[in-house]
């Protein structure tokens, strides 16, 4: 079978992709090893309830008609409405440090407000470095890794705001132990601390739900239980991919969302030095059912990233799970028009990957899982209302999950450090997409399957 372009990965990036390619009338197919779409940022469903995974918010918030944010642009590449995704914005977040708490929310003066009151020594800087992040072009072909540390503290002085900044946009984008690249920082900070954060009143499944739809829509062919042993080459030029089954499809291009590393896997020849490419950074995370809301609770919080040591770390844990710092998120805490069917509390710690991934006994790591679930929810209710006694389920997924379901070595969830922003590879017609071509989070993952796709595949 011969198609213009063959996505590997029913992702966010590789719907994207394939929407953006079958709207240009190319024969596209879209393979996906699961039985399900989204990797990580899917659903599921378990004992009669519906659960997310991966999505704790959809960032780079944008209202209606405002055609320069990057969510109106990506709705126009796609050719859908703002109504598609039906985006409610979030109450208010938070970065919580030992003293100290920065509230935010989708108007990015409330941040810099909170800031000024705080560190009122540090406003001059801080207001300098927003101007150095609006001035800031995160697309210019550069080469060469750019500490976001190093940038900032040009402008900041004090440890503790440059900690409780960097807090957020680490643990929502880094695959580095606690830094990140320049270029990647400035997309990030735009992205939940200037436009901020929203939800689907249906969560995830309604974005999945709408690109399905439009991909199938515009004539685009979705195979599930559909994964790809090797990637076929011939003289340096990549010409199809042989599937699990042995079948072979050809296509004039392919597009992966597999990852770096994992790409690589698939290719006769290695091209990255694989130990070094491979991501470190994973988590847990405990996912809560409750009897009640949590504002009933009197918590309001939509996002909660908290600290317990004002010398934040992120990194690789040389424990199972770090109890040092986390996430605390309550899906319901948005500005929905009606209650959520369903209460819930997540909370996300770093994950040592290694523990998790050599448990072979099922008992043990079942057992693992519900004894750290319990640990880190312990942790949360230092910051939030104790909501133990209102827990009616639980699940938790780990870097275990992680792996199967996205393929991606260490269960590292942010992929490899190593981010490759022209999307190529040494083989000629294979491109990356996704997590580690370097865009990140729900939105960044779709733009980055939209500019691969016209970069590489709409020439």
């Amino acid at each position: 079978m011969q198609y213009d372009t063959i996505i590997i990965g029913a992702g966010l990036s590789g719907l994207a992709a394939g929407i953006r390619l079958a709207y240009y009338d190319q024969k596209v197919c879209l393979l996906e090893r699961h039985t399900t779409i989204g990797g990580l940022n899917s659903f599921y469903r378990l004992r009669r309830r519906d659960y997310d995974v991966g999505l704790h918010a959809v960032t780079n918030y944008a209202e209606k008609g405002d055609r320069s944010k990057p969510l109106n642009k990506l709705l126009r590449q796609l050719r859908l409405s703002w109504d598609d995704f039906a985006l409610c914005p979030q109450i208010e977040s938070s970065v919580v440090f030992p003293g100290c708490t920065l509230r935010m929310s989708n108007d990015f003066e409330l941040l810099r407000s909170q800031v000024i009151e705080s560190f009122p020594d540090q406003a001059d800087g801080f207001n300098r470095l927003v101007q150095s992040i609006d001035e800031f072009n995160p697309f210019a072909d550069t080469e060469g890794y750019l500490s976001a540390r190093e940038h900032v503290r040009k402008y900041l002085t004090d440890p503790l705001l440059e900690n409780m900044l960097f807090c957020p946009i680490l643990f929502y984008s880094s695959a580095t132990p606690n830094d990140l690249d320049l270029r990647q920082f400035v997309i990030i900070f735009r992205s939940i601390l200037q436009e901020g954060f929203s939800r689907p009143q249906e969560g995830i499944r309604r974005i999945l739900r709408v690109l399905v739809k439009k991909f199938r829509g515009e004539g685009g062919e979705l195979k599930l239980r559909t994964g790809v042993n090797r990637i076929l080459e011939k003289n340096g030029t990549a010409y199809g991919v042989e599937l699990d089954n042995g079948e072979i499809l050809e296509g004039k291009r392919i597009l992966s969302s597999a990852g770096l590393v994992e790409t690589q896997r698939l290719c006769e020849k290695p091209f990255v030095e694989e130990e070094a490419a491979t991501g470190d950074i994973s988590f847990v995370e405990s996912i809560s059912s409750l009897d009640c809301s949590p504002a009933d609770l009197g918590h309001h919080g939509t996002v909660v990233f908290f600290s317990n040591q004002t010398d934040f770390r992120y990194e690789r844990p040389p424990t199972p799970v770090d109890l040092r710092s986390g996430i605390i998120c309550s899906p319901n805490n948005y500005q929905f028009d009606e209650p959520l069917a369903e209460n819930k509390m997540n909370i996300t710690a770093l994950a040592d990957h290694a523990y998790w991934l050599n448990i072979q006994d099922e008992e043990e790591y079942q057992q693992a899982k519900r004894e750290h679930c319990q640990s880190i929810i312990e942790n949360a209710i230092k910051i939030v209302p104790d909501f133990r006694d209102h827990i009616i389920d639980q699940d938790v997924f780990t870097p275990r999950t992680i792996k199967k379901f996205t393929g991606h070595l260490n269960g590292a969830v942010y992929g490899s450090p190593t981010k490759r922003l022209s999307g190529t590879t040494p083989l000629d017609n294979l491109y990356l997409c996704g997590t580690d071509q370097g865009f990140l989070g729900i939105i960044g993952a779709m733009l980055s399957g939209i500019s691969m796709a016209n970069a590489h595949c709409l020439r």
